[in-house]
């Protein structure tokens, strides 16, 4: 049987998602209290996007395999629905227990049984962050500072948007991503858009198919030297279409981005998503 668990996590104590020997993270940390609260050994946790070191998660997503010989148990103490109990039945008190278990920088949001055809990672049409910046006196507030990057530059959140536009699309990241051997870097960025807050806050919206390694930060660093004034719109263009990385480009630090959404297809639509994702592109 499938697990699908929501999640968020403040990312400043984690040394990101993936375990690690001897290092905090969020895997790692799941996985034990799922040991713990099901009384098994060796929970492993497929994730829908691994986060580096400092990256924070509002609306994470992984899912969870478990075995014949306990699944009728977790299914019972997931959904519960058999014996028609309702918001206070076993599902809330298996949520109570591994919430309990973890350290409060790490909360599981809800479980439930995965639909047919549920992959965290595979069936996931979308992944959608934010990255949040301080760029005026008015909008630096010490209670965020640890999920906002302060900065003494202004910034133009125009000229920011207008670099943008061009970087839509279906295209190879190359230049913005962290290669590794095998893998594609070709992604569809679905959103890239600049907001100013009321407060001051300038936030940026990300929102792909599918991100590689530090691929948002270094997005965010190219279009914050557009915004400073040191580079002019079409720059960001010229960076993409180089395919590969830029020095002059800055991965900017990780504290103020946080994943905040997964998007899923209709439920009838995961399998066949989950097919399409494992394909490795390439441009046509």
């Amino acid at each position: 049987m499938r697990v699908r668990i929501d999640l968020g996590y403040d990312g400043g104590g984690f040394h990101g998602w993936a375990r690690q020997p001897g290092l905090r993270t969020v895997q790692g940390e799941l996985e034990r209290a799922l040991d713990t609260v099901l009384r098994v050994e060796g929970s492993l946790l497929t994730v829908a996007g691994r986060t580096d070191t400092g990256v924070h998660a509002r609306g994470q997503v992984a899912h969870l395999d478990v075995a014949d010989a306990i699944a009728d148990v977790v299914a019972d103490a997931v959904v519960d629905a058999r014996r028609g109990r309702g918001a206070d039945g076993a599902g809330d008190v298996l949520l109570r227990r591994l919430n309990g278990v973890l350290d409060p920088d790490l909360r599981v949001r809800r479980i439930g049984v995965a639909p047919t055809g549920f992959d965290a990672r595979f069936s996931a049409v979308w992944r959608r962050y934010a990255y949040r910046i301080a760029d005026r006196a008015e909008a630096v507030d010490p209670l965020r500072r640890s999920h906002v990057l302060v900065t003494s530059q202004p910034l133009d959140e125009a000229a920011m948007a207008a670099a943008s536009e061009a970087l839509l699309g279906e295209h190879d990241f190359a230049a913005f991503c962290r290669k590794r051997a095998g893998a594609t870097t070709i992604r569809t960025l679905l959103e890239l858009g600049w907001e100013r807050q009321p407060d001051g806050l300038l936030v940026g919206t990300v929102r792909a198919d599918a991100f590689c390694h530090s691929m948002v930060r270094a997005l965010v660093g190219c279009l914050m030297a557009v915004g400073e004034g040191r580079r002019d719109a079409a720059w960001a263009a010229g960076v993409l279409a180089g395919r590969q990385r830029d020095p002059a480009v800055s991965v900017v630090r990780a504290h103020g981005l946080t994943l905040e959404e997964v998007g899923y297809p209709a439920d009838d639509e995961l399998a066949r998503q989950a097919e399409r994702s494992r394909v490795v592109r390439t441009l046509g």
